[in-house]
């Protein structure tokens, strides 16, 4: 590559990508006290924890919005700097944005036992904690993929990319990472567990696999049968999905584990809400709730079959400013561009 463009890809890689709108909107309580809860997470996975939360702080008039993670982070970062009061939560899937935000000095800090109690994968500095488990998971489609043909690992699925590359051409899908924060933070964890990554990526590009933007229309794709195998989705959402011909799989080399990050900004105005949700998402209740939406799981051998050496906490920490390194995201996005197609537009 010329010097020239060299420059030029990466002054387009430091520049922020384009933020999709505000993705939906509810309300919850009708309090006079307004409180802003800004998140990546769908609003009916998570309504329950939210109900309830209203109903035990009547006062509040919870607006829940909607959006996806790059534009919730850039958002967030603005606010920060211009010190606007913005949300008095963000919750985000893109933990690594998270991290970014809390090492910028723009989170508010807040300790109490329920937050001690975290494990220290799940808080950093007492500004960032983890509220749910979800596993990354391969979701298949099981009316056209046997039980006995679906790849338990990702050496399993790189077999069976090789052996049938026209059965899987144009069927394989996963995350854009450069349009979801989610699908980065993956694909980032994924390129340090250096036995797989880049095969994985020669396999996918094989197969003319498909990068898409989001859960709903991969899991979406399928249940209809335009996929075989999503690689590397949350199992919350395939779960909430409720498509009884999309099977999951838990990776048994390695297991990506996340949680999403719950920070209250440094320029919120209701702090001391923002706090009480933080310790009710915590409580056994809350987590209960959370549970049956998919948000937690308990990830113990004997219900998953997944080995304790085989799950991969993704921890709360700076180690994860490294994915936010400008020439490592180049590099990745340049690797992830030239092995997947977009997804068509309808």
């Amino acid at each position: 590559m010329r010097p020239f463009a060299r420059l030029l890809v990466c002054l387009l890689m430091l520049s922020p990508l384009p933020a999709a709108a505000q993705e939906a909107t509810a309300r919850f309580g009708t309090g006079d006290i307004p409180f802003l809860l800004r998140s990546t997470t769908d609003i009916e996975i998570i309504r329950p924890v939210i109900g309830r939360f209203a109903a035990l702080n009547p006062e509040l008039a919870i607006t829940y919005e909607q959006w996806g993670s790059n534009a919730l982070f850039e958002l967030s970062r603005a606010d920060c700097r211009a010190g606007a009061s913005g949300a008095d939560v963000v919750l985000s899937s893109a933990v690594q944005q998270m991290v970014w935000l809390v090492n910028a000095a723009c989170a508010h800090a807040y300790r109490s036992a329920t937050t001690q109690a975290l494990p220290p994968t799940r808080r950093w500095r007492d500004e960032l904690w983890g509220v749910t488990t979800e596993p990354a998971v391969i979701a298949y489609n099981k009316s056209l993929l046997p039980g006995d043909e679906v790849p338990r690992s990702r050496f399993a699925l790189l077999d069976a990319l090789r052996a049938r590359p026209e059965f899987f051409r144009n069927r394989i899908a996963t995350y854009d990472i450069a349009a979801s924060g989610l699908g980065y933070l993956f694909a980032h964890s994924d390129s340090l567990e250096a036995t797989t990554f880049g095969a994985l990526l020669e396999g996918f590009a094989r197969v003319d696999a498909v990068a898409t933007c989001c859960s709903a229309e991969i899991i979406a794709g399928v249940a209809e049968g335009r996929y075989l195998i999503a690689y590397n989705v949350l199992g919350s959402y395939v779960l909430n999905a409720d498509a009884a011909n999309v099977g999951v799989i838990l990776p048994e080399d390695y297991t990506l584990v996340l949680s999403r990050g719950y920070m209250i900004p440094k320029t919120a105005s209701r702090k001391a809400a923002a706090a009480r949700l933080l310790d009710f998402m915590l409580t056994p209740e809350a987590q209960t709730l959370l549970m049956r939406a998919g948000l937690v799981s308990r990830m113990e051998p004997a219900e998953t079959g997944l080995a304790a050496s085989a799950r991969r906490y993704i921890p709360l920490s700076p180690a994860l400013l490294v994915a936010r390194d400008p020439n490592r995201r180049e590099l990745l996005l340049q690797f992830w561009s030239d092995t997947f197609r977009r997804a068509e537009t309808p």
